[in-house]
């Protein structure tokens, strides 16, 4: 069965980085089809509103309007998004928690595809508006607030100060909730402990769990563990147990 083409549009104020993304889609992407391209947002939004792409490849900084900004002039969002952009670190963990896909300058081949065959998947689908609207949240703020969960239909949206406490399981992570859910998500314990790690109320006292000091109900000196909001035991480490005391003292001296 031959796959459906995808109509795209590349919105980038460099005229060389457009014709190479253009040069390499059409060369490693089949399938994909450069309906047009644009050298700001609002020459985009008129390319956007004329052709009715399945996916905008949009650069972040741009001159006059950056790439978030294309989104307060359309209404509807019916495409998929991949943004460019030559951030890294924060910025970069910005786009992983709000489950929007982006590729670094300079593009490489493979990254390139990969993200191609995630968009074709997900073009059309739900919840675009969403993770959109925690992406710019998320990125002009200097620790998340809300998260995109990746679960077995599709993505669950959280409040980061909800999450009680989180339980690794090989390369994925149980994820519980305020509201007493418990949810399997697709990443390692290592990706939360990096997203939370701005935040002095989240520790990971074992190598398997991340906690939440705000649901922590007692902590048990001599028998190495804390018990959370949820009923939940949770072992201390004998290599964390200093480091976690002395974040209980933090705590208490802020209290």
């Amino acid at each position: 069965m031959q796959e459906q083409e995808i109509r795209c549009i590349i919105i980038d104020d460099e005229e060389p980085a457009r014709r190479a993304l253009a040069s390499m889609l059409e060369m490693y992407c089949h399938g994909v089809k450069v309906v047009d391209a644009a050298a700001n947002v609002p020459d985009g939004v008129i390319a956007i509103n004329k052709h009715d792409p399945d996916l905008v490849f949009l650069d972040v900084e741009m001159p006059g309007y950056s790439g978030f900004d294309l989104f307060n002039f359309i209404k509807e969002i019916n495409f998929e998004i991949i943004f460019a952009t030559a951030y890294s670190d924060y910025a970069i963990r910005a786009f992983e928690v709000s489950a929007v896909d982006y590729l670094l300058k300079p593009l490489v081949i493979d990254h390139l595809t990969a993200a191609v065959l995630k968009a074709r998947k997900k073009i059309h689908g739900a919840n675009i508006r969403q993770r959109i609207e925690i992406l710019k949240e998320n990125h002009d703020q200097h620790e998340f607030n809300r998260l995109a969960l990746p679960v077995a239909d599709g993505l669950l949206f959280v409040e980061v100060a909800d999450i009680i406490m989180l339980e690794a399981e090989g390369a994925y992570t149980h994820v519980w909730l305020r509201n007493g859910t418990k949810v399997l998500v697709s990443k390692k314990l290592r990706f939360f402990e990096e997203v939370l790690s701005a935040r002095s109320n989240f520790f990971r006292p074992h190598r398997s769990y991340v906690i939440n000091f705000n649901f922590v109900t007692k902590y048990s000196r001599s028998e190495s563990f804390l018990l959370m909001d949820n009923k939940a035991s949770v072992p201390v480490s004998k290599e964390r147990k200093a480091e976690l005391e002395s974040a209980i003292k933090q705590i208490r001296v802020g209290l």
